[in-house]
């Protein structure tokens, strides 16, 4: 694990919020997917989930942005805003509330990060989401360089979003990233292949993750 000085992930009472970040081709679906099954093999209960979600307000976020309709920079965040309110409100408070576990990839970090590089201030994205929201038990952010992260989605075939798949933003979105500093934060490399990188994210959660 490397966790560059923020802290071991917290414990909370009830279930736990983890969080996978990082930018575009980092590997987050996939290390969702084999953190999900490492919990269940422990017998959570799990469920996976991502921001933007499917319902009202991210639907209609992924519709602009694959449109690449404009949007001012405070009409594009209030629909972040009502979408995770949304997802907080209707799937993260009451999994947490019967002591389940919620893996989403992406959370409000991104928000800060991808907000931030579109020109908002990444502190005052971070504190209106932390007054907002609940902190995540641990947020895991996958470190990659802007180069390989589109690599990666150009190799998976799909087809870019050209309004933040580009190296210029993504260069900018992965500095906001390096100067975040929060107690759940834990940051691991993502460059290795999936299976190493799941044993470091396990690892990275040791503290969290014990048998029942």
């Amino acid at each position: 694990m490397q966790s560059g000085g923020e802290g071991e992930p917290g414990k909370l009472e009830s279930g736990w919020l983890i969080a996978f970040e990082g930018i575009d081709g980092a590997g987050k679906t996939t290390q969702v997917d084999l953190l999900a099954d490492a919990l269940r093999e422990e017998g959570r209960v799990v469920h996976t989930t991502r921001e933007p979600t499917d319902g009202k307000y991210g639907s209609r976020i992924r519709q602009l942005s694959s449109q690449a309709a404009p949007l001012s920079l405070e009409e594009e965040l209030n629909l972040f805003i009502e979408d995770r309110k949304e997802h907080i409100r209707e799937l993260i408070a009451p999994a947490l509330a019967r002591g389940e576990v919620v893996i989403s990839d992406r959370y409000y970090l991104s928000s800060v990060a991808y907000q931030g590089a579109r020109g908002l201030s990444p502190a005052d994205l971070l504190a209106r989401n932390e007054a907002l929201f609940p902190p995540p038990t641990a947020a895991i952010l996958l470190e990659v360089s802007a180069d390989r992260g589109l690599d990666r989605v150009r190799t998976r075939g799909e087809s870019r979003n050209l309004a933040y798949e580009r190296v210029d933003f993504l260069t900018q979105v992965v500095e906001i990233y390096a100067g975040l500093d929060r107690p759940y934060l834990v940051r691991v490399p993502g460059d290795d292949p999936p299976a190493v990188v799941h044993e470091a994210v396990l690892r990275a959660l040791a503290p969290l993750i014990r048998p029942r």
